[in-house]
């Protein structure tokens, strides 16, 4: 085991130049980074209408609770997955304008209110976050048109061009992108279900299988073609903003 493990390890320092590697152990860094439940965007606010599903019994148990999760997955990776995976390509192309079209998109697609206001208060944390972390004339104009109020400053396109601008490529921006829609709804999910931390991250263990495959699909996507058709979380979110049972804000 020992001198497989110093074999891999030579062959990673032959193969790749100093400044290679520093630059692949910095977008790892970084996207460990982004993907930290610490970092200051307000992910802990929201929980997608967990609480209400939980309240109406939709949610009650860890089968349960995979299954919403898995919903809220495929949901956010034809939309939210989509706006993000087109914001990285337009940042790396220096197309601002087509940044600014799928943000006004993605905005447009959401039907209820709550999700709205999560997008784009993420949004605008995540902008200033970014505009302070790197030397980028897209993001800091981007900043500039959400304070102006010419762009809504959705989340989904805030992460494309974060990611884009920290060298972490698409697919793996995608990960980051289901990781945290995944971990959003995990964590809230043992504050108001029956579940311990080991139904939980086995829930998101699994998923994981999953991600290749939703990325396939979004990846080959226009922002036309998003879509998010699951009715009964629609239904969840519109009782979730006249509910009285609420730990979150979504």
């Amino acid at each position: 085991m020992s001198t497989h493990t110093d074999k891999r390890r030579h062959n990673v320092l032959t193969t790749e130049s100093a400044e290679q590697r520093s630059a692949r152990f910095r977008s790892i860094m970084h996207l460990l980074q982004f993907t930290d439940s610490t970092f200051p965007v307000g992910t802990f606010s929201f929980s997608n209408g967990l609480e209400t599903a939980a309240c109406e019994s939709v949610v009650n148990d860890a089968s349960t609770l995979r299954d919403f999760v898995a919903s809220q997955a495929v949901q956010a990776a034809f939309s939210d997955g989509v706006a993000a995976i087109h914001a990285h390509r337009a940042y790396l192309a220096g197309d601002y304008d087509a940044v600014a079209e799928v943000d006004k998109v993605l905005l447009r697609f959401k039907m209820n209110a709550e999700a709205r206001l999560m997008l784009q208060r993420m949004g605008k944390k995540l902008a200033e976050l970014s505009a302070r972390l790197f030397d980028s004339e897209i993001i800091s104009r981007w900043l500039g048109d959400i304070r102006s109020g010419d762009l809504p400053g959705t989340y989904p396109v805030g992460q494309g061009l974060a990611y884009a601008a920290a060298c972490i490529d698409e697919c793996e921006m995608f990960c980051a992108h289901q990781y945290g829609v995944i971990n959003m709804v995990l964590s809230a999910a043992l504050r108001c279900v029956r579940v311990s931390h080991y139904d939980t991250q086995k829930i998101l263990f699994d998923l994981a299988a999953r991600t290749d495959g939703l990325y396939e699909k979004a990846a080959r996507m226009s922002p036309d073609d998003m879509n998010a058709f699951f009715p009964q979380l629609d239904i969840i979110a519109s009782l979730h903003e006249k509910g009285n049972m609420r730990m979150f804000m979504n």
